[in-house]
């Protein structure tokens, strides 16, 4: 996949957001969570697109697994996961979402193909650190989840395409990219995903 990222996450970011291991994946289970969930409101919202429902539902179903997977390795730990707090980069991005059809369906597939593609970044920047500083286990686990974002990504993408011409495609791509560059700058590094 091209990255349709438009910027770089800031080198700081893996230092601060690994100030607290137990709060990082205690969001990005929540990040997990809330990608099944949100594969499966679009199931629930578009059940009539086609082959979109089975491969929203298979998207779904990995992103529960991965719930799982940050739930056994926190448990491996000793670590409880935390309580949600509001993600404010997805919200953002969503509230760029349009009201009407096709427009809103296109809005939601390219938001989230945005969001995967961050998460594919950051997940990459935790295996690599966590290799640097010696955590094998983390390492590993972040390289394969980082592999299963692109693709989602990627699903994203695909699903988007046919919903307007190939102009209006790049058209809002550029927009949303732009947006999500900007939604990313104003944020704070925190011990979050996101």
């Amino acid at each position: 996949m091209t990255s349709i990222l438009r910027s770089s996450t800031h080198p700081r970011w893996f230092a601060a957001s690994t100030v607290d291991l137990p709060v990082l994946l205690s969001d990005h289970l929540h990040c997990e969570r809330k990608a099944a969930e949100n594969a499966l409101a679009l199931v629930r919202r578009y059940p009539h697109r086609g082959t979109s429902v089975g491969q929203l539902a298979r998207l779904a179903h990995e992103e529960t697994s991965h719930v799982v997977q940050v739930g056994a390795l926190m448990a491996r730990r000793g670590w409880v996961p935390r309580t949600d707090t509001p993600n404010h980069y997805a919200r953002a991005l969503l509230a760029e979402v349009r009201g009407r059809e096709p427009e809103r369906l296109l809005d939601a597939l390219l938001v989230a193909a945005f969001i995967e593609a961050r998460s594919h970044e950051r997940l990459g920047l935790l295996a690599t650190g966590f290799a640097r500083a010696g955590d094998a286990e983390l390492a590993d686990f972040y390289l394969a989840l980082a592999d299963a974002e692109e693709r989602h990504a990627d699903i994203f993408l695909d699903l988007a395409r046919p919903l307007v011409s190939a102009e209006s495609f790049a058209e809002r791509l550029d927009v949303l990219g732009e947006r999500e560059t900007d939604v990313l700058a104003d944020l704070p590094h925190t011990t979050r995903v996101h």
